[in-house]
């Protein structure tokens, strides 16, 4: 059964979920050190749970509670070897593909869903350099690794994703000889610095160029148990600032929970609020956004592909052409990303077309120049899901969403804080 978004409001405070980005990369760091972890505020998305299920399988124990996430961390490996699932995360595989080197034992990570159709020849040469055996399904999930690395040179192709290169900063770190990483066309640096960061926090020494081209990790400095608290996510978050620059009442909505210092690449949602006209002030930790006479934009997402969906969101309330660059940084993930905003928004009357490297975006055909009502199918993606039922709110008649219960993977909670602000929403989430 579909999931029904009314033509409503969304107004009043609302705290963004924990990110799930800083939470996987807490658990794996908490996962490599000695000793009693505790992560405050955490992600219990689908992603983050997947991530926390790896860290289990690789020798840590963990307990989930109401409020936080206690891991008592090391790797423990059994001879005949291990076996994983990283369900339907990116990162998780990525990233734990390059901390199973550190093991003598074979780790099989095993893909779910979309992922098993999402390319990992990327894990596989790379390691393949560093002289780790990697095996993979003709370039697909799932990936066998077989280590123990233990430091060196290494170099990596970023041009496609940095998730690779954030679990070899955090494996490197554990490897007994010290160690550095050449970067090629780094995309998303943010992320990196966010990795950075949170190696950091538990212990790891590291050190980057200002170009992102050259990393420096000390071996054996480890990793040390330590209290982290997860910060809130600007990709989540990017979805409920749209919502309030489209259809917030007079007090408009707050979403609290956001740092303007995170390294976040999808904190720059805010930019793309200017650049759209929206109403928003920043106040600490806490964002405002208000409805207001939105005009076309020109955004370049290179940086964070994962804007896309809610910026189509934000462009359907647009006065004239919206232009959003990096369309190549949207193969490979959770569905053929650009293609299904492209259908899905056009059956809700939002003309879009690939143009190069462009998504570009014109006014809706509706009556009134809103979307039309209208029913769309999620594609198994949580961010189409998001970004169409956040536009449902200023269009002209109900949306209905098929495969709604998707947003699970990164935010669970969305169609329930959505109601919460206000919005009109019925069905069930199927």
């Amino acid at each position: 059964m579909p999931l029904w978004i009314e033509p409503s409001t969304a107004s009043g405070l609302v705290r963004a979920p924990a990110s799930k980005s800083a939470m996987q990369r807490a658990v794996a760091c908490a996962g490599l050190a000695d000793g009693r972890s505790v992560l405050t505020n955490p992600s219990f998305c689908d992603d983050s749970l997947a991530a926390m299920d790896v860290a289990r399988k690789l020798g840590a124990a963990i307990e989930r509670r109401t409020d936080s996430v206690v891991i008592f961390g090391g790797l423990r490996p059994v001879p005949e070897g291990i076996v994983a699932s990283c369900g339907e995360s990116g990162l998780c595989l990525r990233m734990y593909s390059a901390i199973a080197a550190l093991l003598d034992v074979p780790v099989d990570l095993l893909a779910e869903g979309s992922l098993r159709n999402r390319p990992a020849e990327m894990v596989q040469e790379a390691l393949a350099r560093a002289g780790v055996s990697c095996r993979t399904r003709n370039g697909f999930p799932p990936v066998r690794v077989q280590g123990p690395v233990r430091g060196g040179a290494f170099r990596v192709d970023g041009s496609e994703s940095s998730q690779f290169l954030t679990g070899l900063l955090i494996a490197l770190a554990k490897a007994p000889l010290d160690s550095t990483v050449d970067v090629e066309g780094l995309a998303s640096r943010g992320y990196i610095d966010l990795t950075l960061g949170i190696m950091g926090h538990f212990g790891a020494r590291s050190e980057r160029d200002a170009r992102f081209r050259h990393f420096s990790i000390e071996g054996g400095s480890g990793y040390e148990a330590r209290e982290y608290e997860v910060e809130g996510d600007w990709s989540a978050g990017a979805f409920l600032l749209a919502a309030g620059a489209l259809a917030a009442g007079p007090g408009g909505l707050r979403v609290d929970g956001l740092s303007p210092e995170s390294s976040q690449p999808d904190r720059a949602m805010l930019e793309a609020l200017s650049l759209a006209g929206a109403e928003s002030r920043v106040d600490q930790d806490c964002v405002t956004v208000r409805a207001s006479g939105l005009n076309g934009f020109l955004f370049d997402a290179r940086d964070c592909p994962d804007l896309f969906p809610p910026l189509v969101a934000l462009a359907s309330g647009c006065e004239g052409e919206t232009r959003i660059k990096g369309v190549s940084r949207l193969r490979n993930k959770e569905s053929d990303r650009a293609e299904a905003l492209v259908t899905e928004f056009g059956r809700l009357g939002l003309p879009i077309s690939i143009e190069a490297d462009e998504l570009v975006i014109r006014p809706a055909v509706g009556k009134d120049g809103r979307l039309r009502g209208g029913l769309i199918a999620s594609h198994g993606d949580h961010r189409i899901a998001m970004a169409v039922a956040v536009a449902g709110l200023a269009a002209g008649g109900r949306v209905g969403i098929r495969g709604a219960a998707c947003v699970a993977k990164s935010y669970p909670d969305f169609f329930k804080d959505l109601g919460l602000l206000g919005a009109s929403i019925s069905g069930t989430v199927d």
